[in-house]
Parts: structure tokens; sequence; C-alpha cells
């Protein structure tokens, strides 16, 4: 059993492990391809920092959010990494979100 600052912890460390594998290991892996298969991605991600900043109080906007979450801004991750939305991905977008609606 952890107590609950070892939990804390435990959790934040698994969190870390998470964005370097999306930032570093898998950085090929589009975010739509991600959106598509599992509901979310690296944009959600810090969508997720950015409230949980602000149920402690603390402004963040989406684009600080984002700096902090891909170490860099968005706009320079984009350009190295993202590539466009093919068609078929695009589509795979529409269906997998219409179930949610």
């Amino acid at each position: 059993m952890m107590d609950d600052q070892t939990r804390i912890e435990v959790e934040a460390a698994a969190f870390r492990r998470l964005q370097k594998h999306l930032m570093e290991e898998r950085n090929d892996v589009q975010n739509i391809d991600m959106m598509n298969l599992a509901g979310f991605c690296r944009n959600c991600l810090s969508r997720w920092v950015q409230e949980a900043a602000a149920d402690r109080g603390i402004e963040m906007s989406k684009d600080e959010a984002r700096e902090d979450y891909y170490g860099m801004p968005f706009s320079e991750w984009r350009d190295k990494h993202q590539t466009e939305a093919t068609e078929a991905q695009k589509q795979a977008f529409e269906t997998s979100h219409a179930k949610h609606d």
C-alpha cells in the first residue's frame, strides 16, 4: 500500500514516462492516428495539464500548456514531426468521433 504522497509521485513519474515516450521515442506517431485509435493525443495531454493547473488556481493558456508539454512551441513541434492528415486519416477521425457524439 502506498501513502498519498508516494502515489502522487509514482503517478507523476508514470506521466513523465508517457510524455517522454510520445515526445522522444514515438514522435513519428501522428496525433490524428492517436485520436483515431485511442481517443486522445498529445494535445489532449497538454489540455489536461492546463485543466489540472486551473484546478489549482494557476492560469495557463492553451499555447503555454502546449509549450510546457511539448518542450517547445507547438508550431515548432508541428513543423518538425507532424505531417498533413491524409483523407483516410480524416475519414477515420470522423468515423471514430461520430460514435461519441
